[in-house]
Order: C-alpha cells, then sequence, then structure tokens
C-alpha cells in the first residue's frame, strides 16, 4: 500500500493546496515541498482506492509517490544522464505495471511572470522519450505510449515523473479516472489559434474540456465580460450562439461573427429580457470573487430567466480568498445548480475556474 502523494500545483499556491487537504483530508501529513511541487504522508491502512479523487481544486495533478529519483552516476551532476535517471525511476516502480508514462516540469515561475505558461517543456518530452526507450517491460505499454501528449485512456495505469531540478525527479502512478489525468501533469497543452485575439481562448476552451459541460452546437451563451473576444471565439469555434456583454469595445473579427451579438454595457444595466433564450451563462471580470457571484446571482435568480449552466472564472487577488472557495461554491448550489465543480486550470492564474450545471450529469472525461 502507498506511503506517500505526490501533487503538483501553480506557484503560489502550496498554501492553499495545504488548507485543502487539511480540511478534506485531516490524516494527511505534509512531508516535503519545493515551489509546485508537494508530497504528503498518508496514515497507514488508508484504503484509497487507485483512481481515488483528491476533491481538490488546487491540485493540478496528483498521483501515489514512489520517491525521489537522482543521478548517482560519476558523471557531472549538472548535465546527469537521462539513461541513469530512467533506469533509476524504472527501479522504484517495480512490480508495478503500467500503460502509460506522464512526464512534466514543475512550474518554473507563477503563471504570467516574464511570460511563463505552464506546459509540457522540451526537458520533459525528452525524459518521456528516454523513459520509453529504457522501460524494461514494453510490451505492458500501450500501443502509443510513445507520444507524450496522446491523452491516456479510461483505467489505464500511470508512471508519473515530476522534473523537479536538474539530476533530480521525483516518481509516482496513477490511474486514469477523470479529464486531467489523462494529461501529463494534468496540462493539455492547448495551441492558441493564430486569430485568437486574447489567450482568453485558451482558458475557455480548457474550461469546456474539463467541465465537459454540454454546450452542444446552437447554445445560446452569454458572455460577462466578454471584451476583447478570445473566449467568444473559442464558443463561436464550437457553433455556439454568443451574447457579449462588456463597456468595452470587442475585436473587430468577434464583432463581425454572423452568431455574436455585443451589448456595451455593464451586466447590471442588461434588461432580463436580453437572457430570456439564453441557457449558458459565463463569466471572467477582473474583480473579487463575490463581485462576479453577485453579477451572475441578479441574472439566474430572475424569474424570467432560465440558465442552465455556468462557467465562471473566479479572481483570486490574494491567495487568503483560496480559504473562502467553499464558501464560494456553496452560494452556486443555493441558486439551485447541483452540479457544481471547481478547478485551477492550466491556463488559469491567480484564479479558479467553477463549472456548475441545473440537473445533474454524467461527465464524459474522455471526449476531446
Amino acid at each position: 500500500m502507498p506511503d506517500f502523494l505526490l501533487v503538483t500545483c501553480q506557484i503560489g499556491a502550496e498554501s492553499a493546496v495545504k488548507q485543502e487537504l487539511a480540511r478534506r483530508w485531516p490524516k494527511f501529513r505534509f512531508a516535503f515541498s519545493r515551489p509546485g511541487f508537494l508530497t504528503f504522508k498518508l496514515p497507514s491502512e488508508h484504503g484509497l482506492a487507485a483512481d481515488f479523487d483528491l476533491e481538490s481544486v488546487f491540485a493540478r495533478a496528483y498521483g501515489f509517490s514512489l520517491g525521489a529519483v537522482r543521478a548517482t552516476g560519476a558523471g557531472d551532476v549538472s548535465n546527469p544522464s537521462l539513461a541513469e535517471l530512467a533506469a533509476a525511476t524504472w527501479k522504484a516502480c517495480d512490480g508495478t505495471t503500467v500503460q502509460r508514462v506522464h512526464c512534466w516540469q514543475r512550474d518554473r515561475f507563477a503563471p504570467g511572470l516574464h511570460g511563463y505558461e505552464p506546459g509540457l517543456t522540451d526537458a520533459a518530452i525528452e525524459a518521456h522519450r528516454t523513459l520509453i526507450e529504457y522501460c524494461p517491460r514494453p510490451q505492458s505499454l500501450a500501443k502509443d505510449a510513445a507520444d507524450p501528449i496522446q491523452p491516456a485512456r479510461l483505467g489505464d495505469t500511470v508512471l508519473d515523473c515530476v522534473l523537479l531540478d536538474d539530476g533530480h525527479w521525483w516518481a509516482g502512478w496513477h490511474q486514469v479516472h477523470s479529464v486531467p489525468s489523462r494529461y501529463p501533469g494534468g496540462l493539455m497543452s492547448l495551441a492558441l489559434p493564430p486569430d485568437a485575439v486574447s489567450r482568453a481562448w485558451l482558458k475557455m476552451e480548457e474550461g469546456l474540456r474539463w467541465s465537459q459541460l454540454p454546450m452542444i452546437q446552437g447554445a445560446r451563451v452569454a458572455e460577462i465580460g466578454s471584451a476583447p473576444g478570445g473566449a467568444s471565439q473559442a464558443l463561436l469555434a464550437r457553433g455556439c450562439w454568443v451574447l457579449g456583454i462588456d463597456p468595452a469595445a470587442m475585436a473587430p473579427a468577434v464583432a463581425a461573427h454572423p452568431r455574436f451579438t455585443h451589448l456595451r454595457l455593464r451586466s447590471p444595466q442588461v434588461r432580463r429580457r436580453e437572457f430570456r433564450k439564453i441557457r449558458w451563462l459565463t463569466a471572467d471580470m477582473n474583480v473579487a470573487p463575490n463581485y462576479t457571484l453577485d453579477a451572475v446571482e441578479a441574472i439566474v435568480t430572475h424569474p424570467e430567466v432560465s440558465i442552465r449552466g455556468l462557467l465562471l472564472t473566479l479572481k483570486l487577488p490574494h491567495w487568503e480568498l483560496s480559504e473562502q472557495v467553499p464558501e464560494y461554491l456553496d452560494r452556486i448550489r443555493g441558486w439551485g445548480f447541483n452540479t457544481v465543480h471547481a478547478r485551477q486550470l492550466q491556463y488559469n492564474r491567480q484564479e479558479i475556474c467553477v463549472a456548475a450545471l441545473q440537473k445533474p450529469f454524467r461527465r464524459k472525461p474522455f471526449l476531446a
């Protein structure tokens, strides 16, 4: 039975992860950390299933820990042998049959610092290639396991390899059970389209893929805080009709789209009849969480409005606000949304994404 848990997260979110686990899993004991990486000692006889849900908003990826892997040969430790590290990783994994290998580097900076975006690095891709090459039981690997960005499948057992520092890896494993667990480090590593008017496209697309909200083609969506239009572009590309609400101007390419309508107003100024045909509401405003929730509540609780689902970005201008996330989610449930999930996405900065639906639905974690 595994003794430790490993977790990776956004740099800056470490304390939020600790607080979450102390609240949800009080018997877990913090053990070790680096920026963006933590381990926890599990209680004896913890009984956790291989596909258990950590129920964490701020843990981007997690799995059972197999321990640190270091270069110990006679070579230059500043330029260690990948072959040696790979062999040591497989030794740590001895006895565990895996179908996939996930390699990723812990975040180097907080998102946005120096333009940094979390994602798969060249070092992680090279480590993945070496681990595949030195796998002692290649017959157990999935046929497409050599592709570092190929999503894993439901039930796959995955060898996790986190690159902490030069010559210092950390090994673990998990069983695939959710959208994030399909990808190395929970990193979808989406490519921003060349015509995207802002990086909000990345947040919206990742949020839609993670949440699996059933916004089918032809869905009518209102977006609060739509300017300049990156998120609207992601919705329009999926065939949605979008009502953009923002006092700022939209990018011309978005404003001219035949399925886009712009109300150049703040949300409290919009007449409620504008929402009569709207079934989905998204919001991404650069304000404190309760301000966003106030604006959304005024719409979704109006008797003439029937919103089926929400996809909200809640900014956390102070990390201390992470302690209030359970209260934010309870508030949304109080509006009649039975299914509410939250996650700090790969493309979120100091913020979280919340998905909510009026009626329970079966999430399909393996749709594209």
